[in-house]
């Protein structure tokens, strides 16, 4: 009997990028840049250009290197939702060891280019964030309560933290608005997935908010969370981080957000649960580039 042939490379390789989770990685770099931008007035000059780009590929590393070691620990889980069970970890096509061995090599990588290249204060913040994702919510918190996904949207929220470190070599205060901003709209957009996602979630044991308080209740929450976004996207404004632009997209987009959770509430569909889940990815993103656009524009 002749053994099974080897994956040729290119498949290897896609495995390994899966692992990344690719689409979740980039809205982080995104909102990571945002806060670069946002620390630096006007355009950047040449040094301040390559410290953005290396910081840019830290925290892609980095981050690469916590989601892979988020699929190694839950591969089991993974393997009991539809929406998972596709990851190589779960399919058991790469070994515990290679998905160990890989993450730590993302991590140690983006670390050392935090470190060098940009600065140590963005190094320890970025390794705290893999931490706080990878083993305080991965490990501890998601299978423990309900409201893991609240208490650990911390670590979701670091992104522009990390990018106006990068830029300025502290945490001001603009960075906390924006960390904030991307704290209260993880819920929401969390729990909306959940809601048409609920089966999973009660084959996997997981202790989701619609499986142990019922979709009512998370429906509730849901809108709840959109009403106090709204006030927290409002600060930028009130700040005085940016101008009338940004408030129109933010007034337009949380109106949109909580339109969205109101009828939710009223009258319940998976379908409707899909379009939510998927206006808040539309939300967040535009919200990031209407302040991009506005702090270059005026």
């Amino acid at each position: 009997m002749t053994s099974a042939p080897a994956l040729p490379a290119p498949t290897v390789w896609r495995q390994y990028y899966a692992l990344t989770k690719p689409r979740v990685v980039q809205l982080i770099v995104f909102c990571a840049l945002i806060g670069m931008v946002l620390a630096v007035p006007g355009m950047p000059d040449g040094p301040q250009f390559l410290r953005g780009l290396w910081g840019c590929v830290g925290i892609w590393l980095v981050a690469g290197a916590a989601a892979a070691f988020n699929c190694l620990v839950e591969k089991s889980i993974d393997a009991k939702m539809k929406r998972t069970a596709w990851r190589p970890t779960a399919k058991g096509e790469l070994s515990d060891r290679q998905a160990l061995l890989f993450s730590a090599v993302l991590c140690a990588i983006g670390s050392a280019i935090l470190y060098v290249l940009v600065n140590p204060l963005t190094m320890w913040l970025t390794f705290a964030t893999f931490v706080g994702y990878a083993i305080v919510y991965t490990v501890i918190l998601k299978p423990l309560t309900p409201q893991n996904i609240v208490i650990g949207g911390a670590s979701g929220a670091m992104p522009p933290v990390l990018g106006w470190s990068s830029m300025t070599g502290e945490v001001g205060p603009e960075a906390l608005i924006l960390f904030l901003i991307i704290f209260l709209w993880t819920p929401p957009h969390f729990w909306a997935l959940a809601l048409y996602r609920v089966e999973d979630y009660r084959k996997s044991g997981l202790p989701m908010l619609p499986v142990t308080h019922g979709n009512a209740f998370t429906r509730l929450q849901i809108l709840l969370y959109t009403f106090v976004l709204l006030a927290a996207c409002l600060m930028p404004f009130l700040y005085g981080m940016s101008s009338w632009l940004y408030l129109f997209f933010a007034l337009v987009l949380n109106i949109g957000f909580i339109g969205y959770a109101m009828a939710l509430r009223r009258n319940y569909s998976d379908a409707l649960a899909r379009k939510t889940f998927r206006f808040s990815l539309i939300h967040l993103s535009v919200l990031f580039a209407a302040l991009l656009v506005d702090h270059y524009l005026f």
